[in-house]
């Protein structure tokens, strides 16, 4: 069983070694202590039964009712369980009780997997930044998606938006 909570002081190390896992540009451990100190800070941890080691987590911002995911990373050998999904859902609730409007994030175009999570949670596209990602495959693009917390939270939290 996965349970999602908020991200404990000092974890910055630990957390840094599960986005180096994720990703091929990881953050370090200072730079992530030093978001995780941000007052407007959320950061939710996903941890197996044991309870200590993270399987995930998600790193966002909230700033006068605009939310912004700095990242999200799920480790590779727990991907596929839901665990990104579960991060997403605590986090647009917590969103939610603190008021937020909109929630954006940045998405590599070619992480299929990204692309339908956000789909089916109801995001939708409010731009592009053409070659923003750089790649073993060459540059590319970032979309800026944008789910509209309001109307998610007048409907219950059932997503009626158009998909991307």
């Amino acid at each position: 069983m996965i349970a999602i909570a908020p991200a404990r002081a000092g974890e910055g190390a630990l957390l840094a070694r599960l986005h180096a896992s994720a990703f091929d540009r990881p953050w370090s451990a200072e730079e992530l202590e030093q978001m995780l100190a941000l007052v407007q800070a959320v950061t939710l941890v996903a941890r197996g039964d044991d309870g200590l080691n993270p399987c995930g987590f998600v790193l966002a911002r909230c700033v006068c009712g605009e939310a912004e995911i700095l990242s999200i990373a799920v480790d590779p050998r727990s991907r596929r369980r839901g665990i990104a999904r579960k991060l997403m859902e605590t986090l647009i609730e917590s969103l939610n009780e603190a008021q937020a409007r909109d929630l954006f994030l940045e998405v590599d175009i070619a992480n299929s997997a990204a692309l339908g999570l956000y789909r089916g949670l109801g995001f939708v596209e409010a731009g592009r930044r053409r070659g923003y990602y750089a790649g073993a495959g060459g540059p590319s693009d970032a979309l800026v998606l944008r789910l509209d917390l309001e109307a998610g939270a007048a409907a219950g939290f059932n997503m009626a938006q158009k998909p991307l």
